[in-house]
Formats: C-alpha cells, structure tokens, sequence
C-alpha cells in the first residue's frame, strides 16, 4: 500500500537539527528523517529500509552550503524565498539532483525557505563540499530545476476540468514530474509518460477525498514502483497534485 501523510501528521513528528549552527526543523512524510544536518561515519546504521521524505523549514537567512548525497531525490519549494545555487526558488518550485551531483548553496531569504526533500531510498545525510569530494562517486552528474510553476487558484481547481501538464519532461533515465489539475468530485491516475522508478505524490492545491475525510495541501502519497498507479479523487476544492518520479535505477 502506499504511504499516506497528511501535513498535521508531519508536523506531530517535526524535530530540529543543527545545520552549521543554524536550527532546521524537519517534518517526517515517508521513512526516518535525518537525525543530523550532515553525514557523520557509521550513519549507514540508521537505514531503515524505506524511502525518505521529509518537509524542511529553513530559517530565514541561513545557508545550507553545496553538498552532495549518495542517492537521487527531488525538492519542492512550497514556501518562503530563497535560491538554489544561483537560480531563485520560490513556490512552487521544482528540484531534482542524482545521487553524487553536488549543488548549492540553498540560501533562505528574510520569509525562511520551506520546502520537501524526496527520496525513493534512506540517505546517510548531506556531504559538504569541499571536504568530502574524495567521496564523491566518478558517475554522470546532473540536475533540473523548474522555477515558479503555475497553480490555479481556488476557483479555477474547483470549476476548471481536470488536465495534466509535464512540468519536467522524463529524461532517458526515466526522471519526471507531471502536475495535474482535478476537477471538484474529479478521479485521475496519476502516471508519468514512461514508468521507471518510485513516485511521490504532493497536494498543493484544493485536497484530495479519502474514507475519513480530505488530504488538504502539503499532504503527500509515496508509491513504490512495483505498486499499482496512485489512482486519486479530487475534494469539493478540485485539487492540484505534483507526481514525480525516480529514475528507473532505482532499487526502491
């Protein structure tokens, strides 16, 4: 069964962490979040086997510095203001990183930076550069960032028709993200063009209907990839829903 978190269950869960001295507060979707703000020997220990999908709450003004990690994950900036490496990110915005592509800076500006990390496997925790190159893997780096994606507003989710669009278009490695649109009372099987890896499911629009009630914004659905298509119904808000998808590398 894939698993459902609702934003109120995450954030029963939240704890802080240190981040070169700055206090991140860590809301845990899917699997444990990190127990550090960076990689310390013996981590590995920690694995629990399952995917990691965390919400982040950076305070405003600090600086997470370029680092790297050992597994592919997307970010999703649903709040605040800040930049990724040179480029803005704001909501909504889209990140994906393969495991070994160092990136950064992720900079929050004075409204904090809010935002998801999504992975399909457990990581040991981020790798700061330039200290840790010599454990850096001789693999093809790369990233994809998508910038201030446009969300309809309430009344358009609610009286619009449901619809898709690729928000980041699958790569060879069958890498993507799609953002579909729900009509109120609406149903959508929520696929990428070509199935590959684990696929993350996050509301950020209207809500989603369940047996006991509404999955409301930021509530999030992970689906392993030997699963069944997340098939979903829209509430009476309509709803907008971000899929993304991992590589079909992935083990998951």
């Amino acid at each position: 069964m894939p698993f459902v978190t609702s934003l109120a269950q995450a954030r029963e869960a939240s704890r802080t962490v240190d981040v070169h001295g700055q206090t991140y507060t860590l809301n845990p979707y899917v699997g444990s979040a990190p127990r550090r703000g960076m990689y310390v020997p013996g981590a590995e220990d920690d694995d629990d086997g399952l995917p990691q999908g965390f919400l982040v709450m950076q305070p405003p003004g600090s600086v997470t510095p370029p680092h790297f990690h050992d597994h592919e994950q997307f970010q999703v900036v649903v709040e605040g203001d800040g930049r990724i490496g040179r480029r803005p990110a704001r909501p909504l915005s889209v990140h994906y990183a393969a495991g070994h592509t160092p990136y950064g800076p992720i900079e929050a500006g004075d409204d904090g930076l809010y935002y998801f990390t999504l992975r399909s496997r457990w990581d040991s925790g981020a790798k700061y550069m330039p200290g840790a190159r010599d454990r850096l893997k001789p693999v093809r780096r790369r990233h994809r960032l998508v910038n201030d994606l446009p969300l309809p507003d309430a009344d358009e989710l609610a009286a619009g028709s449901s619809e898709w669009t690729d928000v980041m278009p699958v790569d060879e490695d069958g890498v993507g993200a799609r953002l579909y649109r729900i009509a109120a009372g609406g149903t959508a099987t929520l696929t990428c063009a070509t199935d590959a890896g684990g696929q993350y499911a996050i509301v950020v629009g209207g809500s989603l209907a369940e047996a006991d009630g509404e999955l409301d914004w930021l509530a999030g659905l992970y689906r392993f990839r030997h699963e069944a298509p997340l098939a979903v119904t829209a509430g009476p808000r309509g709803a907008a829903v971000l899929l993304m998808q991992f590589s079909r590398n992935d083990p998951a």
